[in-house]
């Protein structure tokens, strides 16, 4: 047996969903290589590339429209509620009630959104009250998605949609001075809501209150995480899983095309919420039949180590990784390569960011195999 196969084997001894490991895992690798400007750098080497569409996938839309990376942050959300039920349901099956946790989802929520203050401080070198980051919207999803997390699914479900149905109206019938245009950068309710809150609005557009659509996402995820500690079988549960997300998909992308809603990232829109549930449903669905299903978990290992630290490497790379790790890194392969062997910029760029996030996976690694966990 090899030492990777050992990661696995542990996780199934512990019962573990290996595909939501999976699935965060890779979400946090994603954005480590944000963190470490890969992308950027990649798209720096210019149209002539060759891969210069495919790239431009690795950042949010500029506004009306929907890339790949606008996925992530759904995805996020979306699995935060899929490990929020599973561990209630756990709780519960050993004698803990609802009114028993709820004081720990409270602090959680409260250390969520301290971190994601935090680090708007660090991000601007001084201190500031700002609402933006996903970890203080997270703090507001979690909460509300564990208020009603006894709810059938049925009510659950209905709750979401009734959210974003709110959204809708704030935006199309509250219409201040400057604030009259609901689907426009800055001039939405969305923006409003923030010069109330922070005194500020978003130079790229994104709004506070994305906490109330985007919490459909959490709620989702619960309802996805009830499916999965049931009796059905697997493929029936992964038959649900795909007849969702297409069916997500269409009323996204169907509010988009009529003109209705415009599917808008940075204000979570309601078609947005609908269409990135939809792949992000699709894509769990795909990684729930290879790892679960097909149990072809030979590399799983290289993002489940990063899965079960999720909350650490993201505080990590957004302020030891961006503060000093890259550039220290930097130093010693990108510059270094440059100096000694004429590698150009661009490439010795590229290696710098892959090197740095290699180190940070590897701390990962290394933190799991000593069976260190940090959870917020």
């Amino acid at each position: 047996m090899t030492k990777n196969s050992s990661v696995i084997l542990d996780q199934k001894a512990n019962n573990r969903l290996i595909s939501l490991d999976i699935m965060r895992g890779l979400i946090m690798i994603l954005l480590c290589g944000e963190s470490c400007l890969l992308y950027q750098r990649i798209k720096d080497l210019g149209p002539d590339s060759g891969i210069s569409g495919f790239i431009d996938q690795f950042f949010h839309h500029p506004w009306h429209g929907l890339h790949f990376w606008d996925l992530v942050q759904p995805a996020f959300m979306f699995i935060a509620g899929v490990a929020m039920y599973i561990s209630y349901h756990s709780k519960k099956s050993k004698g803990s009630t609802w009114k028993a946790n709820l004081g720990h989802i409270l602090f959680r929520c409260l250390k969520l959104l301290l971190c994601g203050l935090a680090l708007h401080c660090i991000y601007n070198g001084k201190v500031v009250f700002e609402l933006w980051n996903v970890l203080s919207q997270l703090a507001f999803t979690t909460f509300v998605a564990y208020l009603i997390i006894e709810r059938s699914s049925v009510w659950q479900f209905i709750f979401s949609i009734g959210l974003l149905l709110l959204t809708e109206g704030l935006y199309r019938m509250v219409l201040q001075p400057g604030f009259e245009q609901p689907f426009e950068s800055g001039k939405n309710f969305g923006a409003y809501m923030d010069t109330l809150l922070m005194g500020k609005i978003n130079s790229d557009g994104w709004v506070a209150i994305n906490c109330i659509p985007t919490a459909a996402h959490t709620i989702w995820g619960v309802l996805i995480g009830k499916l999965l500690v049931s009796k059905r079988s697997k493929y029936r549960k992964l038959a649900i899983m795909c007849l969702a997300g297409v069916a997500a998909l269409i009323v996204g992308f169907g509010l988009d095309s009529s003109g209705l809603t415009p599917i808008i990232k940075r204000i979570s829109t309601s078609s947005f919420v609908f269409a990135s549930i939809g792949w992000v449903l699709l894509i769990t669905a795909a990684v729930y039949w290879l790892a679960d299903i097909k149990s072809y978990n030979r590399y799983a290992w290289i993002c489940t180590v990063v899965g079960m630290n999720s909350i650490f490497i993201y505080l990590f790379f957004e302020t030891v990784g961006l503060q000093w790790l890259n550039k220290t890194v930097a130093i010693f392969t990108g510059d270094m390569l440059h100096r000694l062997f004429s590698t150009p910029w661009d490439a010795a760029a590229i290696i710098s960011s892959v090197s740095a996030l290699f180190l940070q996976w590897a701390l990962c690694y290394w933190l799991f195999k000593r069976k260190i966990f940090f959870k917020l």
